[in-house]
């Protein structure tokens, strides 16, 4: 049954399994967050997605098995409740609970311990760039509802020791990014950089770290999305990644990852 829309509404295909509910005059869901998704390369027990919008990371991490229960928070009413709206119409009720809450505030309250707990953050400080006149978008890009630096605390505080944390961020602020994971405790363990193609600079870095790991990461080699300069033909990465949900192995060979890298969603080795 198709599900009933709101005037600012609209029904994207999103794959072959999902389809999404978004907003017309919002925020919608891109490139960066297909990546974060794909970006997790195993499945864990309990998942927490913060800021989740529209619900399109969490949704994709339960249709692909990486997460096997999600709690989705969202500080804005009308975003939790059109995330809630995206898992029933995708029938993902039953293992996705989306809470609106500050994420700040929720991790204080010290209720949950997950596995994993990934983000999309807003990646513009408060003070900087064009404002955007929507309070929606406003909140979705800068850093409003709290800092990079107060979001990586919150990650931490709400893993169990050993759980990973997932982000997608600019790469010009890549150093407020690394000094804010390791002063929570979070050590950053692989990244790699994304490019539109073989001659742009990066315009994403994904980041996975590990609470109360020892120093040293892993830099992939950078993925990159098109093969013309009009950025009209996909790289073969890029449509495996669309297509499976994940990367390539040979962007994350299996036989260079160290035996904790390689641990299940459970921590054991």
């Amino acid at each position: 049954m198709e599900p009933s829309l709101l005037p600012n509404e609209r029904l994207d295909e999103v794959n072959e399994s999902i389809r999404l509910i978004q907003k017309t005059d919002g925020l919608v869901f891109g490139t960066d967050a297909l990546l974060l998704a794909a970006y997790i390369d195993r499945t864990f027990d309990h998942v927490c997605e913060i800021g989740t919008g529209c619900g399109i990371v969490s949704l994709l991490l339960l249709r692909r098995d990486k997460a096997r229960r999600l709690t989705a928070l969202e500080v804005q009413a009308a975003y939790a409740d059109l995330a809630r709206r995206n898992a029933a119409y995708n029938g993902l009720s039953d293992r996705m609970e989306v809470v609106c809450e500050d994420v700040r505030t929720y991790a204080r309250s010290g209720t949950e311990r997950f596995d994993l707990v990934v983000a999309n953050p807003p990646y513009m400080k408060a003070d900087s760039g064009r404002m955007c006149e929507r309070t929606a978008k406003t909140v979705a890009r800068h850093e409003i509802c709290g800092t990079i630096d107060e979001w990586c605390r919150a990650a931490a505080r709400m893993l169990r020791y050993g759980g990973y944390f997932a982000v997608v961020y600019r790469p010009d602020r890549l150093t407020d990014l690394i000094v804010a994971l390791r002063e929570s405790g979070l050590e950053p363990k692989r990244m790699t950089f994304v490019q539109a193609d073989a001659t742009s600079e990066p315009s994403m870095v994904l980041v996975l770290a590990k609470r109360g790991a020892a120093g040293g990461v892993r830099l992939s080699r950078p993925l990159l999305l098109h093969t013309d300069d009009e950025h009209t033909a996909n790289t073969r990465e890029l449509s495996y990644i669309l297509q499976h949900g994940r990367f390539p192995s040979d962007i994350f060979p299996e036989g260079k990852r160290t035996r904790k890298d390689a641990s299940d969603g459970n921590g054991k080795e």
